[in-house]
């Protein structure tokens, strides 16, 4: 071949493609194929983990001018890297359109259920000190146990800041993780829960209802609170309470409906390609992927059980019984976790209704996963030291 090219040199750029192609390339379209069809077939976070997919299958083939860095001719996908990526500002403007969209009347109605949302956060630590024992940075290892949260936001933009080298296996476990919900879930509730636990039937007060004002002040106190407490996580849960205040306040309602569906749509759709084409075979195909992505799913797990197990402790101090699986809630798979929490209370007994608890637990989870990624923020640095 490298006779025939010196002999006919037009024969080079004609043929690049194929001359440099590798088996590593052919398995990253595979993967990229495998995350589409999840997407498409499966209907598993199908706004997301499609363009990541096809973002993927861009990046991988050889001399793509999708990612090329070259100087004068970079290429889309390394522009809104640089543009969106690199600087933090997708994982923002995706939280000012969750803002918009999230409802905190069960939070702020029954405060009490961020214990559960707080105890839920257990894996993101847990494995980060078991990420920091396999041998990885400190920072690198808190990216990894963020994505325990199941709030892709958040793993996004803490890997922006820590581990920008392992942005994309972060993103994808992360995104994997939250749409695998329904089926990572309920095997580890059951395991740590008997069947009188799980038809346990929890009562619904007469509560006096949440005033408007209640409504508007409630993201601006948190805010203020959380940044007093953790001022670097002023970006992360300033730009969720923004879009609740869009959609609390009630005179913006075109700029909240934007917020909910225009931003929200396109900048998923950037993000999520954009995040695809990180995942390069030679920064994918690597041992330290293989442990993120079993990582990732401990995380997952430690955090499912950290909240079952502290509600079945809560139990043992109140007069009033709380069923422990609502305690599963506390990630930020909202309103999945709610739903799938409610669908097995039902199935253990059709007469069970906790859908109410369940949601309450998993907004307040919403919020919890923000401010643990905020204390991931501002303890890694100092521990880094």
């Amino acid at each position: 071949m490298e006779a025939l090219i010196y002999q006919y040199p037009w024969l080079d750029e004609l043929l690049m493609g194929f001359i440099a192609l590798s088996w590593k390339h052919i398995v990253m379209w595979g993967i990229g194929a495998l995350l589409i069809y999840l997407a498409v077939n499966r209907d598993y976070e199908p706004a997301l983990l499609l363009p990541i997919g096809f973002g993927a299958i861009l990046a991988n083939i050889p001399h793509s001018s999708a990612v090329s860095k070259i100087v004068g001719e970079e290429g889309f996908l390394w522009v809104l890297y640089q543009g969106g990526i690199a600087n933090e500002l997708f994982p923002v403007l995706i939280f000012i359109a969750i803002g918009a969209m999230c409802d905190f009347t069960p939070l702020i109605s029954r405060p009490s259920v961020m214990l559960f949302a707080a105890a839920a956060q257990f894996g993101i630590f847990a494995t980060a000190v078991g990420a920091t024992f396999l041998g990885f940075s400190f920072e690198h290892a808190a990216s990894i146990g963020i994505i325990g949260a199941a709030d892709g936001p958040t793993t996004i933009y803490v890997a922006s800041r820590f581990a920008k080298e392992m942005l994309g296996p972060l993103s994808v476990a992360a995104y994997s993780y939250m749409s695998l919900v329904p089926v990572i879930q309920p095997p580890v509730i059951r395991a740590l829960t008997t069947e009188a636990e799980r038809k346990m039937k929890m009562s619904y007060e007469d509560r006096e209802p949440v005033s408007q004002t209640t409504k508007f002040l409630f993201p601006v106190m948190i805010t203020l609170i959380s940044g007093i407490v953790a001022p670097i996580s002023v970006a992360l849960i300033g730009s969720l309470m923004f879009g609740n205040i869009l959609k609390e306040s009630g005179v913006v309602e075109n700029l909240s409906n934007a917020a909910q569906n225009e931003l929200a749509n396109l900048v998923t759709l950037l993000l999520g390609i954009t995040i695809g084409g990180t995942m390069s075979a030679e920064k994918f195909l690597t041992v330290e992927v293989a442990m993120i992505m079993g990582l990732g799913a401990v995380a997952f797990v430690f955090d499912t059980a950290a909240g079952v197990l502290f509600a079945k402790f809560m139990n043992l101090f109140s007069s009033t019984k709380i069923n422990p699986m609502i305690g599963a809630c506390g990630i930020s798979a909202f309103p999945m976790s709610g739903r799938v929490i409610a669908k097995m209370a039902l199935k253990e007994d059709p007469t069970n209704f906790i859908i109410q608890h369940a949601i309450g637990v998993n907004v307040a989870g919403q919020v919890a996963s923000v401010v643990a990624g905020g204390l991931v923020l501002a303890l890694i640095p100092a521990l880094a030291k």
